[in-house]
């Protein structure tokens, strides 16, 4: 069995820096952090973690919960965490919630139980059963995208959202656009309500009508893309420009209006939220909302490993900007369709 001083030879240091190095990360510079990992990775070494929690208190494990992993969004968000946690000396427990309570409040309690130090929430539900409400209290918890609901307040990492469908929406405006239709996720979200704020104050200034007949939807899916589209067309004053809440809705936008025999952007201009790696090889590319989520999810684990160790956070919020991505999805108006 491989020891530390073997660790320690290959890596030229002392045993203490070792340690530092898988224990706490932060106190050793990033040239020598590299050289112990590698030499932690070639020599096979494996930390007795089970004798280091009871030692420290701490699992170096985080969990991390999110609604559904067959979101490409959220892939690209979990790889940020996994890199920089890796980084940091922590392993990340994952969990699919796929929206379900039950399963939601099942593995946030393993941070309860110390069998993770931290908690990464990837929705906006509050994680916790009503029974282990009063536990948070004392449990390291960061929100990413969404901001968590209920009385408490936890630190949240999140675009502009407000501005970044603000952006959208006046570009379909420049493109002449009246006629407007909103495929929205989940409706009982902030994220929601800052999107469509931002949609709002530009039809405000531009002196379009606002009506909540023209918001369909409530899931982060192609196929509520699809049906939201079948929705908005079977209305009497039909869209000539569709914002989406995030790029899952816009495949299936587009996808559905091919089908039906209306074209993209012709016709109708179709515009995202996320650009997900396929968004720019679909027929036509899409126009979206670029978010640094690798980054977002890097941010999320510095956050969550402050708390932890007691350091005080400078804000409760960190904000990160958007760029928005102008493809064929979108164009000008068709005043005959």
């Amino acid at each position: 069995m491989t020891t530390v001083k073997e660790v320690c030879r290959l890596a030229g240091v002392s045993t203490a820096t070792v340690s530092r190095a898988l224990k706490n990360p932060e106190l050793v510079s990033a040239k020598t952090r590299e050289r112990v990992f590698k030499a932690v990775q070639e020599s096979g070494y494996r930390p007795n973690m089970l004798a280091s929690s009871v030692k420290t208190g701490k699992s170096n494990s985080l969990v991390v919960l999110v609604p559904n992993l067959s979101n490409p969004f959220f892939l690209r968000i979990i790889q940020g965490i996994e890199q920089a946690a890796h980084e940091q000396g922590y392993s990340v427990l994952l969990g699919d919630t796929q929206g379900e309570p039950a399963r939601e409040h099942e593995i946030a309690g393993m941070v309860l139980s110390n069998r993770a130090d931290g908690l990464i929430h990837l929705d906006h539900s509050f994680p916790f059963s009503a029974n282990d409400a009063h536990l948070a209290e004392r449990v390291p918890v960061v929100s990413v995208c969404e901001r968590i609901m209920g009385d408490k307040e936890f630190p949240v990492i999140e675009l502009d959202n407000y501005a970044a469908t603000r952006s959208l929406a006046k570009h379909l405006v420049n493109y002449e656009h009246q006629k407007f239709g909103i495929i929205a996720g989940q409706k009982d979200s902030q994220i929601h309500l800052d999107r469509l704020a931002g949609i709002k104050d530009v039809f405000a200034s531009e002196g379009i009508s606002f009506d909540d007949d023209m918001i369909v939807g409530g899931a982060y899916s192609i196929e509520m893309g699809q049906q939201g589209v079948r929705d908005l067309m079977a209305k009497d004053n039909r869209p000539t420009a569709i914002l989406c809440f995030n790029d899952d809705i816009a495949l299936g936008a587009v996808f559905e209006l091919k089908r039906m025999g209306i074209r993209v952007p012709q016709d109708v201009s179709v515009v995202g939220f996320d650009n997900i790696k396929v968004s720019a090889f679909i027929d036509p590319p899409l126009t979206t909302i670029d978010q640094p989520a690798h980054e977002m999810g890097r941010k999320a684990v510095e956050v969550v490993l402050q708390i932890i160790n007691g350091v005080p956070l400078k804000r409760s919020r960190e904000i990160f900007p958007y760029n928005m991505l102008e493809r064929e999805s979108s164009g000008p108006v068709n005043p005959d369709f």
